[in-house]
């Protein structure tokens, strides 16, 4: 893929990036007043690209998509010589970027969710981040977006102040959702997935030397065997079996153009 550090994997444009300038990319934007999306994909959200040509169209629209998991880093490394040494972890990253914040006085609005976990979720943060302005909070609708009722979200998030918003829907909603609210605000959005759940406490991270492997799916698989089997028990296998097509030349893994066009509905 042309331009900036956008690489091919299985067809999914993802950059060779670390946290450093991952970090610099949202801050950057918030300071400008420019709308920015971003994601950390694992193999799961890879796959839901490569399964789905109009989600790759538009995952490849995305302006910064990170190596959440080691195997998309490997794939990186594999593929295009990236170098990479560590993954670019959502929940980390997270973490990041709202220093940085707290640092600057930037306003962050929280967006996804349930409002149980949210209510745990910010006294998290303002115990870590003393200094972190939370400019606004909304919990997930569970359900799709109403006609024009994503200007009156985009207007609250403008109104509350905030200079980023953090979307936590759940692959692929949030990716959707990021996307379809990019035109509609001035400002970064962060796709980061279960980042919630981790910093309210109610996911426990697996041992360092466990994602240093890139085992972290066995440690979710056991927390959450019924809701994700079907994703590291299907997925997984796809996954490298394509990787190893697209690296032998056996498979193109051409990517679709990013989609340029508005989604009729998403969920909220």
């Amino acid at each position: 893929m042309s331009g900036g550090t956008k690489r091919n994997v299985l067809g999914v444009g993802v950059d060779a990036t670390d946290y450093g300038r991952a970090t610099e990319a949202v801050v950057d934007a918030a300071r400008e007043r420019r709308p920015l999306a971003l994601t950390a994909l694992a193999v799961h959200g890879v796959m839901t690209g490569v399964l789905d040509p109009a989600h790759n169209a538009r995952l490849n629209a995305f302006d910064v998509v990170t190596p959440d998991g080691q195997p998309v880093r490997w794939a990186l490394n594999l593929l295009h010589g990236a170098g990479l040494t560590d993954r670019v972890y959502g929940p980390e990253l997270t973490l990041r970027v709202l220093a940085r914040f707290a640092d600057e006085g930037l306003p962050v609005y929280l967006y996804g969710s349930t409002e149980e976990t949210l209510s745990r979720l910010i006294p998290a943060l303002e115990r870590k981040f003393p200094a972190l302005k939370i400019a606004g909070v909304e919990p997930s609708k569970f359900r799709a977006v109403h006609p024009g009722e994503d200007a009156e979200i985009a207007d609250r998030i403008r109104s509350s102040g905030a200079r980023l918003v953090l979307v936590g829907l759940g692959c692929p909603r949030q990716e959707v959702f990021a996307y379809a609210m990019r035109p509609l605000l001035d400002m970064p959005l962060m796709a980061v997935g279960a980042a919630f759940d981790y910093h309210a406490g109610l996911l426990r991270n697996p041992p360092p030397w466990m994602q240093r492997a890139g085992l972290e799916w066995f440690w979710r698989l056991g927390l959450e065997p019924k809701r994700l089997w079907r994703r590291y028990v299907i997925l997984n296998p796809a996954y490298l079996a394509r990787l190893a097509a697209q690296k032998t030349g056996l498979w193109k893994a051409t990517p679709p153009a990013p989609a340029t066009g508005r989604p009729s509905t998403f969920d909220v």
